[in-house]
């Protein structure tokens, strides 16, 4: 049990087996290929950690003065978990069954800004909840639309503060070690903005299908250097 910023108890209790979740559809046709992107590329990079928990439009909870509170971030990235996967099939609960989230991410959609909310009162808004209750280091709100990417990180006094991108336009998130940005192309017949991961040395994380692009045509370009030289590739 901790007491927050704000004088919550707050307390860290499993989801009950009978609890309702909401089965509400996704608000933007893009939330889903935009989450699973950002997954793909740490995949393929080897990233991912052993223990670590990807939540994509999935319940992380805790209890407020008593009271359930259930928020489902488009995604966010849990470094370590400290139970069995099948343990957190339905929910997440923090300090429970793992780590706090390192970050969370918000897809803007035409709503009515709840990503923005600082709601206090139960149910608390989202910004709250996340700055507040589980004070997750970095919160990320991005706008598929027009690009528009922001990202907050908790500063001393435990209040998210709007964060400057680098000469690249890229934010590094210190707790994963690599650079956030905005990329503009195509997946999965969407075209449009994405987020995507670059390295330290500023080098795209591949998603699985570049990857095998990429390995395919490396492979054409030998076997045309080996015919040039009279051999031939073995198939």
């Amino acid at each position: 049990m901790l007491t927050s910023p704000v004088n919550f108890t707050i307390t860290w209790e499993k989801l009950p087996d009978k609890y309702v979740l909401d089965n509400e559809p996704v608000e933007n046709i893009a939330q889903p290929v935009l989450a699973l992107a950002l997954t793909d590329s740490l995949e393929s990079a080897n990233k991912l950690l052993v223990n670590a928990l990807i939540a994509t439009n999935y319940g992380i909870c805790a209890t407020v003065d008593g009271k359930i509170v259930v928020k489902a971030p488009d995604w966010a990235y849990v470094p370590s978990i400290s139970v069995s996967r099948e343990e957190v099939k339905r929910s997440y609960t923090p300090r429970t069954q793992g780590d706090i989230p390192t970050i969370v991410m918000e897809f803007l959609s035409d709503t009515d800004g709840s990503e923005y909310s600082i709601k206090p009162t139960y149910p608390p808004g989202k910004w709250f909840f996340y700055e507040q209750i589980l004070q997750v280091p970095n919160y990320v709100i991005f706008d598929p639309d027009t690009g528009a990417l922001e990202v907050y990180r908790l500063n001393d006094s435990g209040r998210y503060q709007l964060q400057q991108s680098d000469a690249n336009n890229r934010y590094r998130i210190d707790e994963i070690g690599l650079f956030l940005g905005v990329w503009e192309g195509t997946k999965e017949n969407r075209t449009g903005n994405w987020l995507r991961w670059w390295n330290e040395q500023g080098e795209l994380l591949l998603w699985g299908l570049e990857l095998a692009v990429r390995e395919r045509q490396r492979a054409e370009r030998l076997a045309a250097q080996l015919r040039a030289a009279g051999i031939e590739p073995e198939v």
